[in-house]
């Protein structure tokens, strides 16, 4: 069967972190549920909507940047009570709004990633693990890399406490209360856990994972191993994984994959008589899809999946037609429901106009007087800069809450842009001197009208180090502009891997001397991408790389107390 969706814009709120909106259970099956949704102004908010009208139930005032937003409660009941994760303060809501929990957790990170299960809380920053029960601390484990998003087992379907940690080195990590029970490498950096189905399948152990160049699969956390039961390969070159849910949008008792991604791809997936995923649905958005939730919201009887956006759109694809048939020689009309919304929104946006006109006199007039004082309108913007292995090219994508105007690119080494499908600016590039001023690359990209997301592609040469420079500037009065900067590094196309060819023919390396531990650690860090700022644990560590360009293979040892380090290059090619 098709499935045809329809979209529905419900409201805006503030910019949104991945994982922040939920639904709270229905009270009876497919009847219209309440939306919780937290942005980075602090603000929790519940609505429901009423005759195609959002209705706030709750509201809390400003606050720390909410980073998470999960739902809890006691095991094997309706999950309706409300926590978040700002700072490094918990805290919980029901659904009425009322405050009932406010915990300190005293990390001395912000909190990136919350899993709530009955009585347990699992907690991590960014290499920090804690595990609480009852609000009191039980296990602790410090990452040797970033941790990404944290997840553990059903407790209620299983007899153990099974915690996993996504963490950045493409490694997903089994914890046994403070110590790794094992490790298994997944195919790209993971950025999202779920559970499969919601419940973690048929075994309770069915693990899904997302990853940040845009892979998903499925795996299986048994005692002993993992179990890769399936991976879907990101062919068509799609934006990374931020958020996945379960539920039944085609309605053949079977619950559907639902998928969002950072370049604002919307996807069904459907499980075949193998159990293997097939795309059923897909829809483009045009911003980056935070989170992801698959319920009823306009309308009892019509599922829909809900999405909220970077810039903190709640966006429904629905199954309700938009037009309903109409019988036998009757014309098709607009239903006096219909009428009022369009009424009501010409009022809204009649006042809206008048409100912007009055403010805008009103800051002409103060901008002419003697003591006028300037300010400068503050902005949000999401940017990821990743090395592509199947083109050896780094992409940097850079997304704005609001319209961009312009951006240009700086770079103090020599790198080449190369040509972006997705990308509808128009690029201009200026001469430089790159004897005496160090640019080598001067280019704006000039936006058309209500981009807020823009692509770039660039290759740089190995050997080459230096700095590349993003300046900003947004369609907002007065102007003004943010910087970012992302470092090319010597051995820049090198990417991060956890086994090599050994029988591959090797030239060896080897450096002695007065050196410590973190001093080496600080080479590596300087060469080479995706390394751990902090040194690893232990006495000796091993790092593994491969060229994405010429497919060679190096392998990085060094020692403490010994100031010894290897370096084994991997010149023969595959």
């Amino acid at each position: 069967m098709d499935l045809n969706l329809n979209r529905a814009d419900y409201l805006q709120v503030g910019v949104t972190s991945q994982k922040t909106m939920k639904l709270l259970p229905a009270s009876r099956h497919r009847t219209t549920q309440k939306v919780v949704i937290g942005d980075h102004d602090g603000v929790v908010m519940c609505f429901g909507m009423k005759k195609g009208e959002a209705v706030a139930v709750f509201k809390t005032l400003p606050g720390q940047k909410i980073a998470r937003l999960e739902l809890g409660g006691v095991l094997n009941t309706p999950q309706e009570k409300i926590f978040i994760a700002a700072g490094s303060e918990i805290r919980g809501f029901t659904k009425r709004g009322k405050q009932f929990l406010s915990f300190e957790t005293n990390l001395t990170e912000n909190i990136k990633a919350m899993h709530i299960s009955g009585s347990d809380l699992f907690l991590s920053a960014s290499y920090i693990y804690n595990h609480y029960c009852d609000c009191k601390d039980q296990h602790y484990y410090l990452s040797g890399d970033k941790i990404n998003d944290v997840i553990c087992l059903p407790v209620e379907r299983l007899p153990r406490i099974t915690p996993v940690l996504a963490c950045q080195d493409r490694v997903l990590r089994v914890l046994q209360g403070s110590d790794v029970m094992y490790e298994t490498e997944v195919p790209g950096p993971p950025t999202v856990l779920a559970l499969h189905n919601g419940n973690g399948g048929d075994s309770g152990e069915d693990l899904l994972f997302g990853t940040s160049d845009g892979k998903l699969g499925l795996i299986q956390i048994t005692t002993s191993k993992p179990v890769h039961k399936w991976e879907i390969r990101n062919e068509k070159k799609r934006g990374g994984i931020l958020c996945v849910d379960s539920f039944d949008i085609v309605g053949d008792g079977v619950k559907d994959l639902l998928v969002g991604r950072d370049d604002g791809m919307v996807e069904v997936y459907s499980f075949d008589n193998a159990n293997e995923p097939v795309l059923r649905f897909d829809q483009m958005l045009s911003e980056s899809v935070t989170s992801i939730q698959g319920g009823c919201i306009g309308k009892d009887g019509y599922d829909e999946i809900v999405v909220s956006t970077y810039s903190g759109w709640v966006t429904g694809l629905t199954t309700e037609p938009i037009h309903k048939e109409s019988g036998p020689g009757e014309e098709l009309k607009i239903n006096q429901e219909m009428q009022n919304k369009i009424s009501s929104l010409r009022s809204e946006l009649e006042h809206l106009q008048y409100k912007v006109l009055q403010e805008r006199e009103k800051y002409q007039q103060s901008s002419q007087s003697s003591t006028a004082k300037s300010a400068v309108p503050s902005f949000s913007v999401n940017d990821k800069f990743t090395l592509n292995k199947d083109d050896a090219s780094y992409s940097l994508i850079l997304e704005v809450q609001t319209a961009i105007d312009n951006v240009l690119i700086q770079s103090d080494v020599p790198i080449d842009l190369l040509d972006v499908d997705k990308n509808s600016a128009v690029v201009s590039f200026s001469s430089c001197d790159s004897e005496s001023n160090d640019n080598f690359l001067l280019a704006t990209y000039r936006c058309q009208a209500n981009t807020t997301r823009l692509e770039l592609k660039i290759r740089s040469i190995e050997g080459q180090y230096g700095t590349l420079q993003a300046y900003v500037t947004p369609r907002i009065q007065p102007k003004t502009c943010q910087v970012r900067q992302y470092l090319i590094k010597p051995l820049s196309l090198h990417q991060r891997t956890h086994f090599i060819d050994h029988d591959r023919p090797m030239n060896t390396l080897t450096l002695t001397g007065q050196f410590s531990f973190a001093e080496v650690h600080s080479w590596v860090v300087f060469c080479l991408p995706e390394v751990p700022e902090k040194p690893p644990a232990g006495e000796c560590v091993t790092f593994y790389f491969q060229n994405t360009f010429l497919d060679t293979q190096l392998e990085s040892t060094y020692r403490s107390g010994q100031n010894l380090m290897f370096f084994c290059f991997g010149e023969g090619l595959t």
